[in-house]
């Protein structure tokens, strides 16, 4: 049985800026998804930040079911405003979607580039949910579906914000037709966790044929939080290889080539 979880103080977004005397290398704003808040995002945001890149993690995005193409634009108004609001921004911008803030930002940037200055270099997809609904008997089974780290259990388990039962709420799937049917040019990265429960697997390899410029990382023995999961370092150590890519000419131009991988 799971104890109450103890209140904790909550804000709009997390701030993260990389060590002092270090030139800023990026922005990356990262969207939360389901039942998380952006205090689940800490220790990635502060994992990133490290390598010099400034961060800011937002709420997972608002969805109505019966009005998918109003919640985009509602959402792209956040997204302006927080990038607007970030007074050190340095290019490249990259998005990063989890959960539901990935299938927003799939489906956002699946849509024509509208006239904003904000609009990303880069998009990151972690942990696209696929189109069933994943059903769970109790917070243990909804923390085994999300992660095996015990630390992001801890996390998730503490924070007052979340949401228990989150998995339970099925995704319109007009948003995951729109995240799944893009053809955006800007480069993506997605990201897979083998063991996510909720990926869609069929779907992610139609989506990586179809996106003009993508990498995609089925990242070994992560769940669905595969931002947060037991590799989280690795998986920052892969963004930042996809960040720095982009920082290069020609663009996603391969850094390092290996021999053998483990992804």
């Amino acid at each position: 049985m799971t104890s109450p979880k103890p209140p904790r103080s909550e804000a709009a977004v997390r701030d993260f800026a990389g060590p002092p005397g270090l030139r800023t290398r990026g922005t990356v704003l990262v969207v939360a998804g389901r039942g998380e808040t952006p205090d689940s995002y800490t220790r990635f945001g502060a994992r990133l930040a490290a390598d010099a890149y400034r961060v800011r993690v937002l709420p997972a995005p608002a969805i109505d079911p019966t009005d998918v193409a109003g919640s985009l634009r509602t959402f792209a108004a956040s997204l302006g405003e927080a990038v607007g609001g970030i007074a050190d921004r340095v290019d490249p911008l990259v998005l990063v979607g989890a959960d539901t803030g990935a299938a927003a930002l799939g489906a956002l940037v699946a849509r024509p580039q509208p006239l904003v200055e904000w609009w990303p270099d880069g998009v990151v997809l972690a942990g696209l949910p696929g189109y069933d609904t994943h059903r769970v008997l109790g917070w243990d089974e909804e923390l085994d579906a999300r992660t095996h780290c015990p630390v992001h259990r801890g996390v998730l388990t503490d924070d007052a914000a979340v949401q228990p039962g989150a998995f339970a709420t099925a995704l319109p799937g007009a948003l995951l037709d729109a995240a799944y049917g893009s053809i955006a040019e800007p480069p993506h990265l997605l990201l897979v966790g083998d063991a996510d429960p909720l990926a869609d697997r069929a779907a992610l390899s139609r989506l990586a044929k179809a996106l003009p410029t993508v990498r995609l990382s089925a990242v070994r023995g992560a769940h669905h939080d595969v931002l947060n999961d037991l590799s989280h370092r690795s998986v920052a150590a892969h963004i930042v290889t996809f960040l720095e890519a982009l920082r290069g000419t020609p663009r996603l131009a391969s850094i390092v080539e290996p021999e053998t991988s483990t992804w």
